[in-house]
């Protein structure tokens, strides 16, 4: 289950680009360096400015990928 703890990286290789268009989509634009792959989310998500209240709404959206590919 992606959390907010879940690497970047990790999200990335699981859902592809659907995930990558929710964070870019986010104002996460910099998925991509290698930094961002070894990031939590919600480390990755704290240094683009984004609320504790964002970051629950991206990881539900993430989280719901996996009701999509059912």
């Amino acid at each position: 289950m992606i959390t907010k703890q879940t690497k970047i990286g990790e999200i990335l290789q699981k859902y592809g680009q659907k995930a990558a268009e929710i964070l870019m989509g986010s104002g996460m634009g910099c998925i991509g360096c290698p930094g961002a792959q070894a990031e939590s989310l919600e480390d990755g998500c704290k240094a683009h400015g984004l609320t504790d209240d964002e970051i629950t709404v991206i990881v539900k959206k993430i989280q719901a990928l996996d009701t999509k590919s059912n």
